[in-house]
């Protein structure tokens, strides 16, 4: 699962907010593009993606698409076993 690190940044910002922390967009984007780097970098288990991964970018999508998108998705794997 992935989402663009904009739209990522854009949601941490909104529960920041609700949760009543004062922070700009621009440090939550900062943090989210600097976290991403620091996880794909690290020496010990970098953040990878699986050969045969199946991704789901969740950018624009609700939480009700995304469970359609993973019950399309299920349905389709069980009829290649």
């Amino acid at each position: 699962m992935t989402a663009d690190p904009r739209v990522r940044a854009e949601r941490r910002y909104a529960e920041l907010q609700a949760k009543g922390d004062t922070v700009s967009f621009d440090e939550v984007l900062e943090n989210v593009i600097s976290r991403d780097k620091a996880d794909m970098s690290r020496a010990i288990s970098p953040l990878r993606q699986a050969e045969d991964a199946i991704v789901l970018d969740n950018s624009y999508m609700s939480v009700e698409e995304q469970m359609e998108w993973f019950k399309r998705e299920f349905e389709r794997v069980q009829k290649t076993l």
